[in-house]
């Protein structure tokens, strides 16, 4: 029950007021005293006949012109008001009081966050935003304040106010801090504010699996050496991403970061782009730096570096030993300071073994080593992942975000994923935009049927001894894929062996094209 009393400004007025409530053992709740002559009572709800008495008599006190019952006091409706307001905003809002906790969100921060109001009010915001050190913040900033954060893998944009209330004294006493999280890849006002490109960190990766937290944190603990790095991992597993994170986690981040493919240049071309050339080469009167002297004190990503002809292996053997080089057509020697990370989706022992890649640079860069597993060995991830590139491309389509159940990650994980994270991400992004209801099913990700080697094995005689058997098996398996996969090269990359080693099964098993 709330009641607005509307009296003359005399002293006195509201001790009666309190004094009739406390005669008919009313409690008072709240009371609100407006400078127009206005005072507000909440108390507890009564019956009718108290009630009628209680009116009869507030409107029997000298002063009083009228009384009438109200469904809200003032601040009430203005809180409820101000609420209503935030939850329709599609941004996420959060309000932070002086010791770091959450004192208000809106539906969009619940959403964003995936939790009820309950649990998210009081909770510190370095617990939903660890990257974020508020305490620092707080200490010496006193005016609004743009920052790029991520959250669940995401890049966002976050703008922190502090709110000032002035007292008596005119004195501006900070009270909190409103904290508003928009998308990064949105279109809005801090466009101008970010960086126009936004580098990528560890706080991208997104699993569950006890491989993907082993991977992390090994790759953090090698991210702040300066020794070469070697990443191994099937195509789409994210090897470049990982080698950027690793040197964004370096005391190189400041400095550049460059990739080249080894797989995509001839070795004329690759050779200048790597090392430069002099001045008047290739008919150029000024010479051309190369990756290596234009990431001085950064770091060169060599991707797929299984491929890279003999050539230019001894060439990269001789900068890894002491970081000296030769521009193409010059005699003088360079020096720089790069650290050098590498990736392969072959296995590096085996080409070595095989003499397709030099033994010695192979121990030069597998010092240090990272194995990314693919998506295969670590279905537990399949959710977060799935998850993660929804919202992504939900976002970015200007869609909801749809629902998808167990049934459909059941579907997902018994599917081998050859083209790892990175077929998962394409096949998301189809998915969504064929979408016309609310829910993704299966359908929608168009699964290709591998080719089935097991109608062949009705065959398999399993006379003899588990390596005899074993090869008799291996040899159909041979025979069935290389039918689609009809050179020796293309079988040993659907297979991720090296070549030598396929070149040598199929002469031994005598396995020819039909």
């Amino acid at each position: 029950m709330r009641l607005e009393v509307f009296c003359e400004d005399r002293l006195g007025l509201t001790r009666e007021l309190l004094d009739i409530l406390a005669s008919k053992s009313i409690d008072l709740r709240g009371i609100e005293i407006d400078v127009t002559g206005i005072i507000y009572l909440n108390c507890p709800d009564i019956d009718f006949d108290t009630f009628s008495e209680l009116m009869a008599e507030i409107r029997r006190i000298s002063g009083v012109k009228d009384v009438r019952k109200i469904q809200f006091m003032p601040m009430e409706r203005h809180n409820t008001e101000l609420i209503s307001l935030l939850n329709n905003l599609p941004d996420p809002v959060l309000a932070i009081d002086l010791k770091g906790g959450v004192d208000l969100a809106n539906h969009a921060a619940l959403d964003l966050f995936n939790m009820s109001n309950e649990d998210i009010i009081g909770q510190p915001i370095s617990s939903l935003l660890p990257s974020f050190n508020f305490t620092k913040w707080d200490e010496g900033n006193t005016i609004r304040q743009r920052e790029n954060i991520v959250i669940d893998g995401l890049d966002y944009a976050m703008e922190l106010m502090p709110v000032y209330i002035t007292g008596e004294s005119k004195e501006s006493t900070l009270a909190s801090t409103v904290m508003i999280i928009r998308s990064g890849s949105s279109n809005n006002v801090f466009d101008d504010s970010l960086p126009i490109n936004n580098d990528l960190g560890f706080e991208h990766f997104v699993g569950v699996s006890n491989r993907h937290k082993a991977l992390i944190s090994q790759a953090k603990k090698l991210a702040m050496l300066d020794q070469p790095l070697l990443i191994e991992g099937e195509t789409g597993t994210g090897k470049e991403m990982l080698a950027k994170a690793c040197h964004n986690r370096s005391g190189r981040a400041a400095n550049p970061f460059l990739v080249l493919s080894c797989a995509s240049m001839p070795d004329d071309v690759a050779e200048t782009e790597l090392f430069g050339h002099a001045p008047g080469s290739f008919n150029h009167e000024q010479g051309h730096k190369g990756i290596f002297e234009q990431a001085d004190g950064g770091t060169v990503f060599l991707d797929e570096i299984g491929e890279m002809s003999a050539h230019l292996q001894i060439k990269l053997l001789r900068f890894l030993q002491d970081g000296t080089f030769r521009r193409v057509g010059e005699e003088h020697e360079m020096h720089v300071d790069v650290r050098v990370i590498a990736s392969t989706r072959h296995k590096l022992a085996e080409l070595s073994e095989s003499g397709a890649f030099r033994e010695d640079l192979f121990y030069r860069l597998n010092v240090l080593t990272l194995r990314i597993p693919p998506l295969r060995e670590r279905t537990n991830d399949l959710v977060p992942l799935l998850d993660l590139f929804i919202a992504k491309y939900a976002n970015q389509l200007g869609m909801d975000k749809p629902r998808f159940s167990e049934e459909l990650i059941d579907q997902l994980g018994n599917y081998p994923w050859p083209g790892n994270m990175r077929q998962l991400d394409n096949m998301v992004l189809r998915a969504l935009t064929e979408l016309q209801g609310s829910e993704l099913d299966v359908s929608l990700f168009h699964l290709p049927q591998l080719e089935s080697v097991g109608s062949g094995m009705a065959n398999l005689n399993l006379d003899g001894s588990l390596d005899e058997i074993m090869k008799d098996y291996e040899s159909q398996v041979l025979e069935k894929l290389y039918q689609s996969f009809p050179s020796s090269r293309k079988l040993a990359k659907r297979l991720n062996v090296s070549h030598t080693s396929i070149a040598n099964k199929l002469r031994d098993y005598n396995i020819r094209k039909n």
